[in-house]
């Protein structure tokens, strides 16, 4: 009889799944890794060649056999005490899967799920922490050199069913939510607003939902009880992974404006929703009936209300610069030709053709959309 002997993970290290982003300073090019789930708070800065020993803290290398390719590829040894503090540092920092992060795990859901409220997170970083600068923040986006400013829109009126925003930190696009918060503004208001927005740390199922009431510093929205109940019903496993928007920001980032735009005017209710499934995915089959069937299924349900609703899908498109894996920055000449790039890339959604824009995103093998599952819901 064969046996198989658990791997010391202290000798055999394993990298959670961080995201990174390159990074310079003066000549010196670094690596800095951040956790998207909110386990660890901390970041961490590393130079190239610490980049490329974590990189094979897979689990199946052990620090032996990092240190030989370290060999091969530096053209010196790796000393043992230094890649041994930095597994130490590593795990301390929460960054390795095993017992300390499994215990953090254990602790951040027991926390997450005795709140009646998800929290904000981002608070204080992504845009301003006390409710009276948050609104003459916002206010500001719309008046700025690039936003909309309060002049009427010619949807003014008309009820909306859906609309695109953007999720990145508002103290860099603020401006751009702003434009498209006006036709919110302006519009008939519904009932309630679904949210959906990218699970950037990945889901094992391909949607997330969570009944929690979301607080900001504008104060608390309200979680619409009576249709979450409904899709709980319906899709009980989508409830399994509500803990993933405890660290998610692509929800939160549209409150704000939802409440500064639209509660003054009427009272609304969120339907919040993450999703997390990619074009090339689309193409096996059980993904792709799994996602018609979820969002057959929440048409049915909104539909059978008989309330009124708006989608908000918090997604982008075209992602440039170095960050984003372009060896160059920017360019006048890049950014024109990918918002061109854009624009035709959207003409299938504009026709409501899901599929259409599913095959130009693979045929294009195009990397750049973020949060390419919301534009099908919104298709």
């Amino acid at each position: 009889m064969t046996t198989t002997t658990a791997k010391d993970p202290k000798h055999y290290p394993t990298l959670r799944n961080l995201q990174f982003s390159p990074i310079k300073e003066g000549e010196e090019q670094y690596i800095v890794l951040w956790d998207p789930t909110g386990l660890s708070k901390e970041r961490l800065v590393l130079p190239l060649n610490y980049f490329f020993i974590i990189q094979h803290f897979d689990g199946e290398h052990s620090l032996q056999q990092v240190g030989a390719l370290y060999l091969k590829r530096f053209g010196e040894f790796l000393m043992p005490d230094k890649v041994e503090q930095l597994v130490t540092d590593l795990d301390q920092k929460l960054f390795l899967e095993g017992e300390r992060a499994e215990e953090a795990r254990r602790e951040q859901r027991a926390q997450y799920r005795e709140s009646p409220l998800r929290q904000a997170a981002f608070a204080g970083r992504a845009y301003e922490a006390d409710g009276a600068k948050l609104k003459k923040q916002i206010d500001g986006f719309f008046t700025s050199k690039e936003g909309p400013d309060f002049k009427p829109s010619e949807n003014a009126g008309k009820p909306i069913k859906g609309v695109v925003a953007p999720t990145y930190d508002l103290k860099q696009a603020g401006p751009i939510y702003a434009w498209a918060y006006k036709e919110l503004q302006e519009s008939t208001q519904p009932d309630v607003y679904v949210i959906i927005g990218t699970a950037y740390a990945g889901l094992d199922n391909l949607f997330a939902v969570t009944d929690k009431d979301f607080e900001t510093p504008l104060g608390v929205v309200k979680a619409d009880q009576p249709l979450l109940a409904k899709i709980r019903e319906r899709f009980p496993v989508a409830f399994e992974e509500d803990l993933c928007h405890q660290a998610e920001h692509a929800i939160e980032f549209q409150l704000p404006f939802l409440q500064q735009v639209v509660g003054d005017k009427r009272p609304f209710t969120i339907v919040p929703i993450l999703c997390s499934f990619s074009a090339l995915s689309m193409a096996e089959a059980p993904i792709q009936q799994s996602v018609e069937v979820f969002l057959a299924g929440l048409r049915d349900i909104l539909k059978a209300s008989g309330r009124s609703y708006c989608v908000v899908a918090a997604a982008e498109l075209a992602h440039l610069g170095m960050r984003y894996g372009d060896k160059e920055p920017p360019t006048d000449f890049s950014f024109h030709r990918s918002m061109q790039h854009d624009l035709e890339m959207l003409k299938p959604v504009e026709e409501r053709k899901p599929e259409e824009f599913t095959k130009y995103i693979i045929t294009e093998n195009d990397k750049s959309v973020c949060a390419f599952g919301l534009f099908i819901d919104q298709s």
